[in-house]
C-alpha cells in the first residue's frame, strides 16, 4: 500500500526520458494483462469517476487505476471549511471531463498515514497519480479557471506521455446518474454585466472587478463574467506601474520572478501575446517551488484574459506542459 516512485520535494519530473519511458512500459504492461483477464475494456459509469478512498484501498483505486487513468487525489476532512467550497467544483469537473481522470477523494481524519506518505500539510491538498508516479497540483482553495488549467495540463501529459486516453463512461447511464452536483440556474445578469462595463468606461477598476464577482458568486461558469473579471483584473494590476521601469527591472533581472510577471501583464496589455506567454514559459523552465507556482498560476489566468479557443492559448498550453513536466 505504500505509495511508490513520489516524490514530494516539488513537480514530479516526468520529462526525464528514463523514468517516463519506465513508467509508460509498465502502464502499457498492466493495461495488457487486464485485457488478456477480460477487464478494462468496458464502459463505466458515471459513479466509478469519483470515488473515496482509504488506506486498505489505496492500491488497488490508486495505483493500479493510474495505469489506465489519471487520478487526481483531494485530500479533506469534514472540519475544512475551504475543503466544502473545492470538493463539488472537483467532483463536477470529474463528470464534466468524462473519463479523463478518476477522482479519489481521503479523508484525512481517517487516513493519516496516507497523509503523512503524500506529505500534506493542510488542506484541501490536491495531488496526481500517473501511471503510479505521483506530483502535487496545488493546495488550498484555487479558482476553477486554474483548477481547470492544470487538470487540462495533467490530461494532456498522460496521454502524450504515458499512452492514457482515460475511460469510456456509459452512455446509456441513467440521467441522475451523471448530476455531480445540482446545476446552478443562470439567472438574469444583465443589469450587473451592464454595470461592470460602465465601471470600466469609468475607469472604476475595482468597481468592474466586484461586479464580475457578484455575477460569478451565482453563476460560477457564467462566460461573459469571467472574461471580463480576467481582464479588469489584468488592467487593475497594471493600473500604477511605471511601464519603462518594469521593462528594465524585467530585462535587467531575468531572474527575478515578480519582474517578469508584471512585464508579462504589460506585454498582454499592450497587445504582445506571445511575448507575454513566451516570457512566462521561460520563467517557468528557470524557476521552482513556490516561484514556479506563481508564474504558472498568472500564466493561467492570462490565458483566462486571451481566451481558451485562442489558437495562441493553446500553443501555450502545450509549452507550459512541456516546460512543467
Amino acid at each position: 500500500m505504500q505509495p511508490r516512485n513520489m516524490s514530494m520535494s516539488g513537480v514530479v519530473d516526468l520529462a526525464a526520458v528514463k523514468a517516463a519511458q519506465e513508467a509508460k512500459t509498465k502502464a502499457e504492461q498492466a493495461r495488457a494483462e487486464a485485457a488478456r483477464q477480460g477487464g478494462g475494456t468496458g464502459a463505466v459509469s458515471p459513479d466509478s469517476l469519483v470515488i473515496d478512498v482509504d488506506e486498505a484501498g489505496f492500491e488497488r483505486d490508486v495505483l493500479q487505476r493510474s495505469t489506465e487513468v489519471p487520478v487526481v487525489i483531494d485530500f479533506w476532512a469534514e472540519w475544512c471549511e475551504p475543503c466544502k467550497q473545492l470538493s463539488p467544483v472537483l467532483e463536477r469537473l470529474a463528470l464534466e471531463y468524462a473519463g479523463r481522470f478518476v477522482l479519489a477523494k481521503i479523508d484525512v481524519d481517517a487516513n493519516q498515514m496516507l497523509m503523512q506518505q503524500f506529505g500534506v500539510q493542510g488542506i484541501p491538498a490536491v495531488f496526481a497519480v500517473v501511471a503510479g508516479q505521483a506530483l502535487p497540483l496545488f493546495q488550498g482553495a484555487a479558482g476553477e479557471a486554474q483548477i481547470r488549467g492544470t487538470l487540462d495540463q495533467l490530461v494532456q501529459v498522460a496521454e502524450q506521455r504515458f499512452g492514457l486516453t482515460g475511460l469510456t463512461v456509459d452512455p446509456d447511464a441513467a440521467p441522475g446518474d451523471v448530476q455531480a452536483a445540482p446545476e446552478v440556474p443562470a439567472g438574469p445578469y444583465d443589469a450587473l454585466l451592464e454595470a461592470a462595463v460602465q465601471a470600466l468606461d469609468a475607469g472604476d477598476l475595482a468597481g468592474a472587478v466586484q461586479a464580475y464577482k457578484n455575477v460569478l458568486s451565482d453563476d460560477p461558469a457564467n462566460t461573459e463574467a469571467k472574461l471580463g473579471l480576467a481582464q479588469a483584473e489584468l488592467l487593475q494590476r497594471v493600473q500604477s506601474v511605471d511601464p519603462q521601469q518594469v521593462r528594465k527591472d524585467a530585462a535587467d533581472k531575468p531572474g527575478d520572478v515578480q519582474a517578469q510577471i508584471t512585464a508579462a501583464d504589460l506585454d498582454l496589455v499592450g497587445g504582445h501575446v506571445e511575448d507575454a506567454f513566451g516570457r512566462l514559459i521561460d520563467t517557468v523552465q528557470r524557476t521552482a517551488g513556490d516561484d514556479r507556482d506563481a508564474v504558472r498560476l498568472r500564466l493561467l489566468e492570462l490565458f483566462e484574459v486571451v481566451g481558451a479557443d485562442d489558437p495562441r492559448v493553446v500553443g501555450a498550453r502545450r509549452a507550459l506542459a512541456r516546460a512543467l513536466f
